[in-house]
């Protein structure tokens, strides 16, 4: 058995090391792209970033009166009419506990600054359906869904730290690198923890692994 633990320690930390190196790479060709960028590609990009902020201003009245910048509770039944025409919308599926209870401070505070995203909560004891048909096992997770369809999913804390105390900056790495938020202008996040194996899963995958979350509905 020790054995093949270290083989799949080994295996994990190949593929660890082969993301970091692509990573890396991109790295260096977007600083080679941007070294080279001439005057007239500078005020292009300042433009096209101009115009992408002027047209999410002039959205802003529409985003409030969908409901965006609140953190609102909704039941099973109205999940699927809340989230029809929604572009980038956040759920919160959790139970009465200290994990979800952290989940939500974090999110009531990210919803307030970015109005362009849907914020919703739903008590997945009383959504058995729902958590059914998106195979939520675990709680607090957050299902992230974009144009309507379930993209990715944070399931517990372990991608956040793994600790009840982690930063909200964190969190909003997590999301922007999903693509449910924008980029905040003239505001740089922290980078997203590393992601725990065995607890990524994009849209319809099932994890497998430990945390110390709630990890059913009893």
């Amino acid at each position: 058995m020790a054995g093949g633990g270290d083989a799949v320690q080994q295996a994990l930390e190949h593929s660890l090391l082969q993301a970091a190196q692509t990573m890396e790479n991109e790295l260096d060709t977007q600083l080679h792209k941007l070294e080279n960028l001439g005057e007239d590609d500078l005020e292009s990009i300042r433009r096209r970033r101009l115009e992408e902020m002027k047209r999410n201003e002039s959205r802003k009245e529409e985003w409030i009166a969908r409901g965006h910048g609140e953190f609102q509770e909704v039941q099973e039944r109205d999940f699927f009419k809340e989230m029809k025409g929604e572009e980038r919308l956040v759920c919160l599926f959790y139970r009465e506990s200290p994990p979800c209870h952290v989940m939500e401070k974090h999110l009531r505070t990210l919803c307030a600054s970015h109005l362009e995203t849907r914020f919703l909560k739903i008590e997945a004891e009383k959504a058995p359906f729902l958590a059914e048909r998106l195979r939520i096992w675990m709680l607090p997770t957050l299902a992230i869904v974009k144009h309507e369809k379930t993209t990715d999913y944070i399931v517990g804390l372990d991608e956040l730290g793994g600790v009840e105390d982690f930063d909200t900056n964190v969190l909003e790495a997590r999301l922007i690198q999903a693509g449910v938020l924008f980029e905040r202008p003239c505001h740089k996040p922290l980078k997203p923890a590393v992601h725990q194996q065995g607890l990524i899963r994009k849209g319809g995958s099932i994890p497998v692994g430990d945390s110390d979350e709630d990890s059913d509905f009893d």
